[in-house]
């Protein structure tokens, strides 16, 4: 018979094996996915599409991790005794010292004009005042530092400010100036940057919160977060659907999703939400109907993996040409 009163315990070894096979393949999607998206297509990739991609997912999962942190901290204080409770040790240092070395990466392609650096001295460091460009990649960089250095401080929650200018960094550099309302496609990745890091980082977080919490109050964290989670996933759709009616009209989106290697690469994305979605409704069921309701953790670990998988692949969309000529 279940111990209401006894914690989580993790898995060991297994638990680290499966973390290594899911970082391994969320790293071959940004690496070989833009050969593939591309193949076919007639379309020409960027010079070093695979590494810009493997950095840009580098990028969004350091931004995901403490975003949820965050989250799942602010909601477990709003639950009766939740401040009682312990919590896990923080992978927010981790993920900024990540984040940061993959924002530099990208700042020093964008100092060579968009192409690889072969030499340092190929840089121009000074040139990413000059562009706009380059201020956003600057602004990424010293933001995760500056993130950092709040996750190693006494409050650890300030992180929010420096995270919040990573994720508008993020929207206006998806969405250049000479693009057809720049403004408003920069407004729809912002909320869903933002609900999306929420999402995946959060779930990470509960679910290595729950290995600490007694069952009961671990029970209670998940549902509080399933109902926000529902919202968030809500919020994703409606705006990832108008960002892409945006960059492929309805008239010609069932074309571009096979013929391109954007619209390729975001079919693959769909199908993983798709399935995230129905891990997710599932973890919810459970957590209503079944006696134990932290049997949803089950589909809420692979919805967590999924979900890692679909980081990878926006970060492989990010590295792709956009098939919309403005």
């Amino acid at each position: 018979m279940t111990d209401p009163a006894r914690p989580l315990r993790p898995t060991g070894a297994g638990r680290a094996v499966a973390l290594l096979v899911l970082v391994a393949l969320a790293a071959l999607i940004p690496l070989l996915g833009p050969s593939a998206a591309l193949h076919g297509t007639g379309e020409a990739g960027a010079p070093g599409a695979g590494g810009i991609a493997l950095l840009r997912t580098v990028l969004f999962a350091a931004l995901c991790i403490p975003v949820g942190e965050l989250f799942v901290n602010r909601l477990a204080r709003s639950l009766p005794g939740g401040e009682g409770h312990p919590v896990p040790r923080s992978w927010s240092p981790f993920a900024a010292a990540a984040g940061f070395a993959a924002a530099l990466g990208l700042a020093s392609v964008v100092a060579t004009g968009n192409l690889v650096p072969d030499h340092v001295a190929d840089i121009d460091a000074g040139g990413l005042y000059a562009s706009r460009d380059g201020k956003l990649a600057l602004l990424e960089v010293n933001a995760f530092l500056v993130a950092g250095l709040c996750a190693l401080s006494r409050r650890p929650v300030t992180q929010v400010w420096p995270l919040a200018a990573v994720v508008v960094a993020e929207a206006l550099r998806a969405h250049p100036t000479t693009e057809h309302g720049p403004l408003t496609g920069s407004a729809l990745t912002l909320v869903h940057l933002t609900c999306a890091a929420l999402w995946a980082g959060g779930l990470l977080h509960a679910l290595r919160t729950l290995r600490l919490w007694p069952r009961t109050a671990g029970a209670a964290l998940l549902g509080l977060y399933a109902r926000v989670a529902l919202v968030l996933l809500a919020a994703i759709t409606a705006t990832g659907v108008c960002s892409s009616l945006r960059r492929m009209p309805p008239e010609t989106i069932l074309e571009q999703l096979t013929g391109t290697a954007y619209g390729r690469a975001l079919l693959a994305k769909v199908l993983l939400v798709a399935v995230v979605a129905a891990l997710a409704v599932w973890a919810r069921r459970r957590l209503r109907r079944a006696a134990d309701p932290l049997t949803a953790c089950a589909p809420a670990r692979a919805e967590v993996a999924v979900l890692g998988l679909a980081v990878a692949a926006s970060g492989l969309l990010t590295a792709l040409p956009v098939p919309i000529r403005w």
